[in-house]
């Protein structure tokens, strides 16, 4: 028995729809899906079925291309919002798969037992360098055309905000992690990292703004955290912090990944997992 990752699956992209087609099964184990599955809901049914079908258990996080505003099938205007959230996470437990909305599941596979508490935090614009203002953020990282596609279809109504929308999400967050028993520890799932030290993006140094929030920065230290899984990057890799591993496991685009290995090759396994190196 496993606990997997993968991310930033990308559905719209035919490559990728294959790639899920050709999956395997893996009847024993556990998957978390760390946000960006499809901005579509067409996407994310065939998702949930491909997963729920391969999987004992699917865990699933909204990342922001979930609640881009994009058109549907029919002519019904797509939900917006939270109100967009909401229909995705109702979705989300027509097929059984476990929401940030729901009681965290307890491990008790290899490794021991284990709290996997899927978290939606969004982001609040403060992964951006102390010279330049809050209200200079779009302009600045226009100027390497980094601008997140956010600010034209990511809508927060009903919160003022993208910000604000992140400040509920990570007050109401807090408030269930400080509620779970303090003897166990913790998998965190969010699809923005939660530090603003683990965002390595070169190909597009102002991106950082669209990364997280730096509200989370001791949440692997506060929470218990054995390990915390992430996206949104596009660069997969491990790091340490405090003795808390960190993974980043975006599939990504077809161009990101070797198509000839499958989408099994970039299941990251999360438990039991190796040992801490530092």
């Amino acid at each position: 028995m496993k606990l997997f990752a993968i991310s930033d699956l990308h559905l719209a992209s035919a490559a990728n729809s294959d790639a899920l087609a050709a999956l395997p099964e893996f009847p024993d184990d556990w998957v978390i899906l760390a946000g960006d599955v499809a901005e579509r809901f067409e996407h994310l049914r065939l998702a949930f079925a491909a997963f729920t079908q391969r999987f004992q258990k699917v865990i699933w996080v909204h990342g922001n291309h979930e609640l881009w505003c994009v058109p549907e099938e029919g002519n019904e205007p797509p939900p917006r919002g939270v109100a967009r959230y909401r229909a995705q996470v109702d979705l989300a437990r027509s097929f059984g798969v476990v929401t940030p909305e729901d009681p965290y599941p307890l491990w008790t596979g290899p490794g021991g037992n284990c709290v996997i508490a899927p978290l939606f935090l969004l982001y609040d614009y403060s992964f951006r360098p102390g010279s330049v203002a809050r209200d200079e953020v779009v302009s600045w990282a226009d100027a390497r055309h980094n601008v997140c596609a956010d600010e034209m279809l990511l809508d927060p109504a009903p919160h003022a905000s993208r910000e604000a929308w992140c400040a509920d999400r990570c007050r109401w967050t807090q408030e269930r992690l400080a509620e779970l028993d303090p003897t166990l520890p913790t998998v965190l799932i969010n699809h923005f990292p939660l530090r603003e030290d683990l965002v390595h993006i070169p190909r597009a140094p102002r991106f950082t703004p669209w990364c997280g929030t730096t509200a989370t920065a001791d949440w692997h230290r506060r929470f218990r955290a054995r390990v915390v899984v992430s996206g949104h990057l596009h660069v997969r890799r491990t790091d340490w912090r405090d003795g808390t591993r960190f993974e980043e496991v975006s599939l990504g685009h077809p161009r990101q990944w070797d198509q000839r290995l499958g989408m099994a090759h970039y299941l990251r396994e999360i438990l039991p997992g190796p040992a801490a190196s530092g």
